[in-house]
């Protein structure tokens, strides 16, 4: 790297891979509405996950390596690096999820399930709007994507107060305890992305 490249803001680079890494995870995301919406050819899109999962830990690693050797950065190094690993996070779980889901055999996906991940992709959506407005930082775009995540994780904060109670009064154990597992993970993925939209959200207010 020459001495141009090493003082100049490297914006298209990390702005590039943030996008990268977001479609990544998008991917991953529409994969997990797909096997819940039509569970064929559910071992191929599980392992299409967890090929997603690695490609998205090779973005990150990626992202590292150039922060640790680029000194100005477009914004703060920290802030690229927490906005990266939270956003790996929410694909993590995804792949968690899928493989529960694989192992458990959850051939027919409860219109619950359904509901959780429909609200996931979603916010997954709207975070990649917001990823790809940060390079001139679009705030009314901005602002309007990282509201609609905040509804969202309400939606789904309401939806595992409803699936919790009512399971209980199934008269199937093993039902339970696979299906409690499977609508905590969903909620911590819904979590998740709330977590990120907050990482752009303080972005966004530090580069007002």
């Amino acid at each position: 790297m020459g001495l141009k490249e090493w003082i100049i803001p490297q914006d298209r680079v990390f702005f590039s891979l943030l996008e990268k890494e977001s479609d990544i995870v998008l991917r991953a995301a529409n994969l997990l509405l797909s096997i819940v919406s039509d569970p064929g050819d559910l071992d191929q899109k599980v392992d299409d996950i967890r090929k997603l999962e690695k490609q998205s830990d090779e973005v990150v690693e990626d992202i590292f390596y150039r922060l640790n050797r680029t000194f100005v950065t477009p914004i703060d190094h920290e802030d690229i690096s927490t906005l990266s690993t939270t956003y790996d996070d929410v694909l993590d779980y995804i792949e968690g999820i899928a493989v529960r889901m694989r192992m458990f055999k959850t051939v027919e996906p409860s219109s619950e399930v359904k509901r959780f991940v429909s609200i996931i992709t979603e916010a997954v959506e709207e975070i990649d709007v917001t990823i790809r407005q940060m390079r001139k930082i679009n705030y009314r775009q901005i602002r309007e994507s990282l509201e609609k995540i905040h509804l969202l994780e309400n939606k789904s904060d309401d939806l595992f107060d409803s699936v919790i109670p009512a399971l209980f009064e199934e008269n199937d154990l093993k039902k339970i305890l696979i299906m409690k597992d499977i609508y905590e993970q969903l909620e911590e993925i819904a979590d998740r992305c709330q977590d990120v939209a907050l990482v752009i959200q303080d972005i966004v207010i530090k580069n007002a």
